[in-house]
């Protein structure tokens, strides 16, 4: 069983900070991405941001610039520093990591979610 655990959501006024962690856990034997999605109300869920196991990355344009993601491989965790909020970031942020365990090969794996909220 794999657990993603997600925090450091929250509500912060515009031009703030927010950072986003995401822990796996489970049996896990090699995890190949891990990064967020993030899905407003009334829109489709959308790629925030990913990172690869060798360190390459990509963004959404809505936040290239201002939204920097890294993993601890060690630890198993993704984040999401998050600078320059806007209102239009509002949205519950998803956790995602495909990953490999004991018996399942590249398997894909969703947090909770954790709202962040920007106000005006």
């Amino acid at each position: 069983q794999v657990q993603l655990v997600e925090s450091g959501g929250g509500l912060v006024q515009a031009g703030g900070s927010l950072r986003l962690s995401c822990t796996a856990s489970g049996s896990i034997v090699s995890i190949n991405t891990m990064g967020w999605y993030r899905q407003a109300p009334g829109k489709q869920r959308e790629l925030v941001a990913i990172i690869r196991n060798g360190g390459d990355t990509n963004f959404a344009d809505s936040v290239k610039g201002r939204f920097a993601i890294s993993r601890d491989n060690a630890k198993n965790t993704v984040y999401l520093q998050m600078n320059s909020l806007k209102p239009e970031d509002t949205a519950v942020y998803y956790c995602n990591a495909v990953l490999s365990t004991t018996t399942t090969y590249r398997g894909n794996y969703w947090g909770q979610g954790t709202q962040v909220t920007v106000s005006s």
